[in-house]
């Protein structure tokens, strides 16, 4: 378990980190970061983590990006022509693009690279079932040949959300999707460096000085040409939040990604620090449950948490009192977008009943059986979820076993699809980007196809069903139409609980500047000396 640095080691922090690297790490273009949690996943695949995503992109490159506006734009890809019937796409690779290991970027890594992360990925499992050969036509061609029109294909490879559909050595990406990859060989705008990683402690990335950046216009969100301003980033692990505000303040360290919400206030009255809204569609709470052991098999138990549950508590418990600093009555699609409706919301914006859910609970034959809550110890925002989540279900009249751990210790757990006395789990909290809950194409938590969706593994054909037929609707009056059933089913059948909405905030020193919006990337950011 990683324990928080105590204050009295912050003038050490730099010395202690840096090593062995310590002139580097003084040089004036080199950012020191806090990330939300130790990388415990290097696989963006394996992975769903955002923290493995955000490393992810500075390693690897996609053949798609999404600008600031949500659009789709070619980023490793010169572009693509689809046939009239639209059932061929051909992409061609821009020219001369490498891997960190100096071996070029060919059709057949993209191809093997598609194939793995659509094993994983929901959008992608659709794209890869629509598809009826997808091949390396020659070195810088690749070609879908599909059973049915697929317009969201661009769309699918582009997509920020996790799992991203990064371009890997076909070596690698022929790697098992259910395995894990650790070499990191991407060709991407930073390299990993791989004998520097600390577990707990340390990660660094080394400007790609062989990066290929598209040519002409701006970076934009994912998009664009990504042209690196920093020789280095080193992320630093603190668990402990007090830590690491003390360490920005100080100027240890130049940028942290996820302040507690009660620290904001103070970090805000600092005119060395600037808060940044990470992304207006802030960060979709959820309670998650494993469909595949009990209790929570049996769908009356999942509904029976229902009538005693508030978003309030909830958000209150993660964001406090922050003035802007979360959102209650929230449903399955992240609010304020096209999709997002009032279909059901009674259930979860009505008054709180926990007598009701104690009966509800009874009647759906519960046996008493052990909840098992892992916990995210430093992890503040998932730790705060669970810890409410672990109370509500113990008030409720479950028989709850809350399990603390650290984030990399619970990331490995949540693929278990294991009973929990062989060591598998029940209930698990988490966020998800509103960005992943636009529409039912990316919003990987309304899946309802068994052991191919993401940890927790419900199966509901009728949600399966209305999302392959919100893909193929043409006109918005259906897609809205198709949303409104899938969130009425979605309350039957409970994939998960939406638990409420944060809008976090980036806290980074103002030598620090051109930090983007969305999620924590490096190849926009430049630090002054």
């Amino acid at each position: 378990m990683s324990l928080p640095l105590p204050r009295r080691a912050l003038p050490a922090l730099g010395a202690a980190l840096a090593a062995p690297r310590l002139a580097a790490a003084q040089a004036p273009r080199v950012l020191r970061f806090v990330p939300q949690s130790d990388l415990g996943v290097l696989d963006p695949i394996w992975s769903a983590a955002y923290v493995t995503r955000n490393h992810a992109l500075m390693v690897f490159d996609t053949l798609y990006g999404m600008d600031a506006d949500y659009r789709i734009q070619p980023q490793m890809a010169e572009g693509h022509t689809v046939s009239d019937d639209g059932l061929a796409w051909t992409i061609r690779l821009r020219e001369e693009l490498r891997f960190h290991d100096g071996m070029p970027v060919l059709a057949r890594d993209a191809v093997a690279s598609i194939r793995r992360w659509g094993a994983r990925d929901g959008l992608g499992q659709s794209l890869l079932a629509a598809t009826e050969a997808l091949e390396a036509v020659d070195d810088r061609t690749l070609r879908f040949r599909l059973k049915r029109r697929f317009p969201l294909l661009t769309y699918a490879l582009g997509k920020p959300g996790s799992p991203v559909c990064v371009v890997m050595p076909e070596r690698l990406a022929l790697t098992d999707p259910f395995r894990q990859v650790t070499e990191m060989v991407g060709s991407g705008p930073f390299r990993f460096l791989a004998e520097e990683r600390v577990s707990g402690a340390r990660v660094a990335y080394a400007r790609n000085a062989d990066y290929l950046p598209r040519s002409g216009g701006a970076a934009s969100f994912t998009a664009g040409p990504k042209r690196v301003h920093l020789d280095r980033v080193e992320w630093i692990v603190m668990p402990d939040p007090s830590t690491a505000a003390a360490a920005l303040r100080a100027g240890e360290v130049d940028w942290w990604e996820n302040p507690s919400f009660d620290l904001l206030p103070m970090l805000a009255r600092d005119r060395r620090l600037a808060l940044t809204v990470q992304d207006p569609l802030g960060f979709i709470g959820c309670l998650r449950f494993n469909h595949l052991i009990p209790p929570f098999d049996n769908p009356a138990i999942r509904r029976a948490v229902l009538p005693a549950l508030s978003q309030a508590d909830y958000m209150a418990a993660v964001a406090g009192d922050f003035p802007g600093g979360w959102n209650q009555g929230i449903g399955f699609f992240a609010p304020g977008t096209p999709m997002a409706n009032d279909e059901g919301m009674a259930t979860l914006t009505g008054p709180r009943d926990l007598e009701a859910a104690k009966r509800a609970l009874a009647a759906a034959g519960y046996r008493g059986e052990r909840v098992a809550v892992p916990a995210p110890s430093d992890f503040p925002t998932l730790k705060a979820m669970a810890d409410i989540g672990a109370d509500l279900l113990q008030r409720i009249g479950f028989a709850v076993d809350y399990q603390a751990a650290d984030w990399g210790t619970v990331v490995q757990r949540l693929a278990k699809m294991d009973p929990v006395d062989q060591g598998g789990w029940n209930v698990f909290h988490t966020f998800w980007s509103g960005q992943d809950m636009l529409d039912p194409a990316v919003h990987q938590y309304l899946r309802g196809n068994g052991r191919a969706a993401r940890s927790g593994w419900p199966t509901s054909a009728a949600l399966e069903a209305m999302r392959e037929a919100w893909m193929a609707a043409e006109a918005e009056t259906d897609r809205l139409r198709i949303a409104r059933a899938m969130q009425a089913r979605a309350f039957e059948d409970l994939p998960y609980i939406p638990v409420g909405q944060i809008l976090p905030r980036f806290a980074h020193r103002r030598e620090v500047t051109d930090v983007p919006g969305g999620f924590a990337i490096f190849w926009t950011v430049r630090k002054a000396a």
